[in-house]
């Protein structure tokens, strides 16, 4: 008996594909992704160059990412320890796009700046 795979669709209540599609939308998600496509990076460069994010939610942005299969960590075996990470074959098909969502976001806000005053005017 062959086994068929079930469809999904992020529009079911309880498609577990949902749960993926948040973390993917997730702000930190998206810069950290960005990064990541430019090769393996160490926490602390990852940090520096995501302006804003505390450590302890970048800490948290990479275990999930790690837990869904978009980032390798690598711990090298040096005192200090040295970790960096790295997308994944999957996780560098989300690169192509997140950074043209980021990308988008960098073109296109001073419009949206103007909408949100022409909106909180009326």
């Amino acid at each position: 008996m062959s086994q068929t795979m079930p469809d999904f669709s992020v529009l079911a209540a309880t498609c577990p594909s949902r749960t993926s599609l948040a973390r993917i939308a997730n702000k930190w998600t998206a810069m950290v992704v960005s990064v990541l496509g430019n090769g393996r990076t160490r926490f602390g460069d990852l940090k520096v160059q995501l302006d804003g994010i505390s450590g302890k939610v970048l800490t948290e942005t990479l275990r999930d990412l790690e837990r869904d299969g978009l980032i390798t960590r690598h711990v090298h075996a040096e005192v200090p320890p040295r970790v960096e990470y790295e997308l994944t074959a999957l996780g560098r098909t989300l690169y192509d796009p997140l950074f043209a969502l980021c990308r988008w976001a960098e073109e296109h806000i001073a419009e949206v700046l103007t909408h949100r005053e022409a909106y909180d005017a009326r």
